[in-house]
């Protein structure tokens, strides 16, 4: 993995980490806090490749969602274990994968100021 990729997948993490239980934040939202145009897909590159960089127990990547709510990154996760660790954090879901974003969402421009 390229150093560029490597402390810009760092930054991710860092703003992943700070997403607070009960709450979820968007691939599109982190892209936008750290500077990245049109960058939710990095976003998801980043959290696909926790595994990879030893980091997957601290950052908690079940708490992000596309910008409707979908659990779009449920395929990475064992089982249905993304919605059931969202359940366990009393998030509360308008459809089977879809999270209520409107109660729930943590906008990392408006918190991490």
């Amino acid at each position: 993995m390229k150093q560029e990729n490597s402390d810009l997948y760092d930054r991710i993490y860092e703003i992943v980490s700070r997403i607070p239980s009960g709450k979820v934040s968007t691939y599109g939202a982190i892209a936008a806090y750290i500077g990245l145009v049109s960058g939710a897909r990095v976003v998801g590159y980043a959290l696909n490749n926790l595994d990879l960089r030893n980091v997957s127990n601290s950052v908690p990547a079940h708490r992000v969602v596309n910008r409707l709510g979908q659990l779009t990154g449920r395929a990475h996760f064992p089982g249905d274990s993304m919605k059931e660790r969202l359940e366990q954090e009393n998030v509360m879901f308008t459809e089977e994968y879809t999270v209520d974003i409107q109660r729930h969402y943590w906008d990392p421009r408006e918190e991490l100021i």
